[in-house]
């Protein structure tokens, strides 16, 4: 495939895509959302952290869950009730440079000398500390770490829009009481992490009633002269 064949299916796919609310009861093939799901697991991350997990309700659990978060999810109401899969995205919590997560993405990427790892971990006292001012704010701390699952959100959205698959990000919901339903269901571990996202996954029943609509492209992009 030409690169300018591969633009113009990357542009015919970011046209089409809109915030789906309303899916067809059509099940997406098991094959198709690991296909999404690993675009999801091979996102980058600040400082390589990987500080997320990503817990993928088919629609059998989303059955069984929708009574309880529907209560507390305005923004999910109809997606609950007909979206084939839902994907969970949690931050972890108290990601400082002197904790494990950070330890360990750091052995992980091969930096396993002592004397280099310490020298990393104190770069990244002064990222925290001094760039950021972060490091001793547990609320800032999960922010920093729960924006990091953005990146994945969207290249899970963007492979979907690719594949013809459609979606919807959804913020709208009480995120303590999201956060107590899946602690109770044992989802999440409350101590370690935290939810920053849910987004829904199916096939449009219809298109959107209005076109989308953007700022003009001049407003948005800035060349520098």
């Amino acid at each position: 495939m030409t690169k300018d064949a591969i633009k113009k299916q990357i542009r015919q796919a970011f046209d089409r895509r809109v915030a789906v609310r309303v899916y067809k009861d059509e099940e997406i093939p098991r094959e198709d959302m690991e296909a999404i799901l690993d675009t999801a697991w091979l996102s980058p991350s600040s400082i390589g952290l990987e500080g997320w997990r990503f817990v993928v309700l088919d629609r059998q659990h989303i059955k069984g869950l929708a009574p309880e978060l529907k209560e507390v999810a305005w923004g999910a109401q109809y997606q609950l009730d007909t979206a084939s899969h839902f994907v969970l995205l949690l931050a972890e919590k108290a990601d400082r440079y002197d904790s494990q997560p950070i330890r360990e993405s750091l052995i992980r990427r091969g930096i396993t000398v002592p004397a280099d790892l310490e020298a990393r971990l104190a770069r990244y006292k002064i990222f925290q500390e001094e760039n950021l001012k972060l490091a001793d704010n547990p609320r800032a701390l999960f922010d920093w770490t729960a924006k990091q699952t953005y990146i994945a959100l969207a290249n899970m959205m963007t492979s979907a829009a690719l594949m013809g698959i459609d979606s919807c990000p959804i913020e709208g919901f009480d995120y303590d009481q999201i956060n107590a339903i899946l602690a109770k269901h044992q989802i999440i571990k409350p101590d370690k992490e935290g939810i920053a996202s849910m987004v829904s996954f199916g096939y449009r029943l219809r298109d959107p009633k209005h076109p989308r609509s953007r700022k003009p492209r001049e407003d948005v992009i800035t060349w520098l002269d």
